[in-house]
């Protein structure tokens, strides 16, 4: 039987805009602005759902991006924060980003994650999560984000993972519209 790989391939956009040297984004909002930028970038070009990611240290250094590659890659596990970890393990080649609780880094994701990414965060050794738009944000819109505790940042709290929500809310949640207006696909 011929199997297939899986390839998790950025987009040629994202892949020149990464291109040259880049200084640490320090903050919690100059984070997040990225973020966002490459969620509509990824609208715009038509690359993916309305969603960006990326992993930082804790200097600010991008380690990775990631975005919702679903629907260009035909993958439903491809969601931004999934592409972000999995970019920034194989980049620094470990399983886990906190090495053991000695490195500690960042995942900022223009939306709340939904139940497939946030049942993968603790395993994946970030000690924060910055999050843009809300889970009903990006409910009103028509995605399908799973089933997830009501108290889903307690839970990663109690599990030594910091979140902070809210982080340009107006902002993420703009994307959002944008893609819905440009008839992208919900599922």
């Amino acid at each position: 039987m011929d199997m297939p790989e899986l390839k998790i391939r950025l987009p040629d956009w994202l892949l020149e805009r990464l291109s040259g040297d880049w200084v640490p984004l320090h903050g919690d909002e100059e984070q997040m602005r990225f973020v966002i930028s490459l969620a509509r970038e990824n609208v715009r070009q038509g690359s993916g759902g309305p969603f960006g990611a990326a992993v930082f240290d804790a200097e600010g250094h991008l380690v990775a991006p990631g975005l919702n590659l679903v629907t260009s890659c035909r993958c439903s596990i491809l969601h931004a924060e999934m592409v972000a970890m999995a970019l920034a393990q194989k980049r620094l080649d470990n399983h886990d980003l906190s090495d053991g609780g000695h490195l500690h880094h960042t995942l900022v994701t223009s939306a709340e994650p939904c139940a497939m990414c946030l049942g993968a965060i603790p395993w994946s050794g970030v000690s924060r999560v910055i999050c843009g738009a809300r889970d009903e944000d990006v409910r009103e819109i028509g995605f399908d984000e799973g089933a997830k505790p009501d108290h889903w940042a307690d839970t990663l709290t109690r599990r030594g993972i910091q979140v902070q929500r809210d982080v340009l809310r107006p902002e993420a949640t703009q994307i959002l519209q944008a893609y819905v207006e440009s008839g992208g696909a919900i599922y």
